[in-house]
């Protein structure tokens, strides 16, 4: 999955796809713990997609607060 794709999305598909990638990510380590994994590798990409799917949730979270407060105030 790529960034970019992940972008173009809204806060709550992202959020829907999170939850759906923990459990994919879940079902493929109980696989593997039971031998019945073919692709072991798609535990490490479902692994990334998840942290790429939960950076953008908390740049959003970040983007969000901080445009909320006032820029004008700035102290040092």
């Amino acid at each position: 999955m790529k960034a970019k794709e992940l972008r173009d999305r809204t806060t709550e598909a992202l959020n829907e796809l999170e939850k759906s990638l923990h459990n994919d990510l879940f079902q493929a380590r109980f696989k593997n713990y039971t031998n019945r994994l073919n692709d072991t590798a798609s535990i490490r990409r479902t692994r990334r997609d998840l942290a790429r799917v939960k950076t953008l949730l908390t740049q959003r979270t970040a983007g969000s607060e901080t445009s909320s407060t006032p820029e004008g105030n700035t102290e040092s």
